[in-house]
């Protein structure tokens, strides 16, 4: 059975640039997006994003991962997180 997962992800500061913090696993689109807004706006984060993903965890298959929207400071190229 394929399952749709929406994540708040932080983005903390570090020498090297924006690094990814504690992802948050939210019941939907409008929670994720408003908790990476509130990740966003705390000083120990350089920006924040939402995501949602689908799959099928007892086959361990799942698709890429779309960007809902994003916040602050993240990295320019995300596919190599």
């Amino acid at each position: 059975m394929s399952v749709t997962y929406y994540v708040a992800l932080p983005f903390v500061h570090t020498e090297e640039g924006p690094a990814p913090g504690q992802a948050e696993e939210m019941p939907n689109e409008r929670s994720a997006i408003r908790q990476a807004e509130a990740m966003a706006h705390k000083t120990e984060n350089a920006g924040a994003l939402a995501f949602k993903r689908n799959g099928t965890p007892n086959l361990g298959q799942f698709g890429d991962a779309t960007i809902l929207k994003s916040f602050g400071e993240i990295p320019a190229n995300l596919d190599e997180l």
